[in-house]
């Protein structure tokens, strides 16, 4: 990469980056040259799109981007149902933390906890997310079950890493026991699952989660999560795409109006 940016600015008789302190930065004639390159991009992605979105054969890859506990938990079965259904078809699973790009066609359809912007982005809401708080049974033989007014006192808690998003559930459990200790912090929600059945605290969970885990619920109802199912515009009309995004619909819908335990 440095020897072609070299030949570039040999052939263009500029200097497009300028090593500074902090690192490289770029020239006026750099931030020029790097608004050409994204106007290439845009247009090449948009030709791609185009072409995609004429494609109208029950086979190839759909890209498909969410969570990770919710991908194991509630996708798979649905996407093992599809594929039986679609053995053209094939499915790429990609579990990120970061919001991957449907314009950019990091991805071709994406299932979010939070509802997608974008003029070019077309959404389906697909139900509420329910979460509940949970402890182990044998955390509750050494630590009273909570009633709806204890402050958490003598409690510990599992949360998220103090840098993660302020995720409305867990911003919910650390308000709702103020005076309670953290028992571990971990970012993944499998960490939060097995810590609270290991007896670490308690943990705010979402019902798919929990649901047959042998936790016990306890009182409280932290906030909901809306799902959203999202894609390009340009490829509504891609067959593939498009039956994907029905059957994840369908199963979604049914699998989220399953209740979670009864609370001790």
């Amino acid at each position: 990469m440095g020897r072609r940016l070299a030949a570039l600015e040999a052939r263009a008789g500029v200097t497009l980056l300028q090593k500074t302190p902090h690192g490289y930065v770029p020239t006026p004639a750099g931030e020029a040259a790097k608004l050409e390159a994204e106007r290439m991009e845009a247009a090449a992605l948009a030709a791609e799109r185009a072409i995609t979105g004429r494609d109208v054969r029950p086979e190839g890859e759909v890209r498909l981007t969410t969570v990770e506990s919710f991908a194991a938990e509630v996708l798979l079965p649905i996407i093992a149902e599809f594929r039986e259904r679609y053995p053209g078809i094939a499915v790429t699973l990609i579990t990120d933390r970061r919001t991957l790009s449907l314009s950019a066609r990091e991805a071709d359809l994406a299932v979010r906890l939070a509802r997608p912007r974008g003029a070019e982005i077309l959404i389906r809401r697909l139900g509420t997310l329910a979460f509940g708080l949970y402890a182990a049974e044998g955390y509750l033989a050494g630590h009273r079950a909570p009633g709806p007014e204890h402050d958490g006192a003598g409690h510990q808690l599992i949360l998220m890493e103090e840098d993660a998003p302020l995720y409305p559930e867990v911003v919910f459990l650390a308000q709702r026991f103020p005076r309670a200790e953290i028992g571990l912090r971990s970012n993944s929600r499998y960490v939060h699952l097995a810590a609270c059945a290991a007896g670490l605290g308690i943990a705010c969970l979402a019902n798919y989660l929990a649901v047959g885990s042998g936790l016990m619920r306890l009182p409280g109802d932290p906030p909901t999560r809306e799902l959203w199912l999202a894609q390009h515009r340009d490829t509504r009309h891609t067959l593939r795409i498009r039956l994907l995004a029905d059957a994840l619909a369908a199963g979604i819908r049914r699998a989220v109006a399953t209740s979670g335990p009864e609370e001790r």
